[in-house]
């Protein structure tokens, strides 16, 4: 009956949903004709007499109607809708009953039941041991923070290191429940992790080639911690910003600095002269070596020659010795007298001159004709 009511209000003619005016016979050549307020009230007042007889006890039947608009108004504002961007928190009396997902949804209505729709994608940042112009309020652009960017490194030195955190929401009902001051706790924790990191590295680590995987642990500590405390925080970031020195020490560090810089720099100098001089003075050794192993596989290869000959001469000595003796007499000779000038004198034939016959001058003779 209620619906048959909200329909008549709706309808155009007030004549219970048709799309023909009264009276026109449902032909419709007469065309739409504007609607009879007094019919329509007319109409109306039958249709909540029907509702509510007479014989009812009491006559404030206005009250009623009232009563029902405004139930149906209190029912209809359970409908809520949750948009891409957000993740839907029902709350019964204040407790946290039920989690929603994006699109249209209805709870039931308030005081019952009430729903938060916090923002499940938007990228929260967190600056600690610095404060940008943006969160100061002041002219200057950073401005630093001692007390949270001050740490003490694993080789016992002290760091200036500022940073940011970027998180984002990955459980509202956590988020909104677990955890009092969200900022708060991701700073306090960030600050824990970023020291339990920079107390197991050295500052020259610090400084330079390590600053990536410092993030990375960092960011790997700060999850752990948040996940344990069931905070629905997802950390999608920690970016260092810088990394130095405390400023009072900061020239006497860039002295140190250079002071090894140039101690490398000269070490690489010297292990290239080494590798220049090392090489080629082992190939000389080694050539002398070579020419050793040759002077020496030389001589021995002489002296077992001339071993080998002497024995054999040997052995033909024992066999006939005076043959071999006549032998090696004549070639002895043969060898002595072999560039000389030779004039031979015969004792048995009175120590007279044997007649010459020049030989080596004929010989020569012949070489030059």
């Amino acid at each position: 009956m209620i619906n048959k009511i909200f329909k008549m209000a709706n309808s155009p003619w007030g004549n219970g949903g048709e799309d023909t005016p009264p009276g026109s016979g449902g032909s419709g050549s007469g065309g739409r004709r504007p609607p009879n307020f007094d019919d329509l009230a007319g109409q109306f007042q039958e249709q909540l007499k029907k509702i509510f007889p007479k014989n009812m006890p009491g006559s404030g039947r206005p009250i009623f109607l009232f009563i029902i608009i405004v139930a149906a108004l209190w029912l209809g504002s359970g409908f809520y809708r949750v948009l891409p961007d957000e993740q839907g928190v029902v709350m019964r009396f204040g407790k946290y009953v039920n989690q929603t997902q994006p699109g249209l949804h209805y709870h039931i209505p308030f005081p019952v039941e009430r729903v938060l729709t916090p923002k499940v994608t938007r990228v929260n940042r967190i600056d600690v041991g610095y404060r940008s112009a943006a969160d100061t309020g002041r002219a200057a652009s950073v401005n630093d923070v001692p007390e949270e960017s001050l740490m003490l490194t694993g080789d016992e030195n002290i760091v200036d290191i500022d940073y940011s955190v970027f998180w984002v929401i990955k459980d509202a009902g956590k988020f909104l429940f677990n955890i009092q001051d969200p900022e708060d706790t991701v700073k306090s924790v960030a600050e824990t992790a970023m020291r339990e990191i920079i107390a197991r590295n050295d500052i020259q680590a610090i400084l330079t080639e390590g600053r990536a995987q410092i993030e990375i642990d960092t960011q790997a500590i700060m999850q752990e911690i948040l996940d344990n405390y069931e905070s629905g925080i997802q950390i999608t970031q920690v970016q260092t910003q810088k990394a130095d020195p405390p400023g009072e020490v900061i020239d006497a560090f860039r002295d140190v600095q250079a002071a090894k810089a140039d101690k490398e720099r000269q070490q690489n100098e010297a292990e290239a002269y080494a590798n220049d001089v090392i090489p080629r003075a082992r190939g000389e050794a080694a050539q002398i070596v070579q020419k050793a192993e040759g002077y020496k596989k030389e001589v021995v290869a002489l002296a077992e020659g001339e071993a080998s000959r002497f024995i054999a001469v040997y052995n033909e000595y024992r066999k006939a010795r005076t043959v071999t003796q006549e032998r090696m007499y004549l070639e002895t000779m043969e060898k002595v007298l072999a560039d000389i000038n030779k004039i031979i004198i015969d004792k048995k034939s009175g120590g007279g001159v044997v007649p010459y016959l020049p030989l080596p001058e004929l010989k020569k003779i012949q070489k030059e004709d």
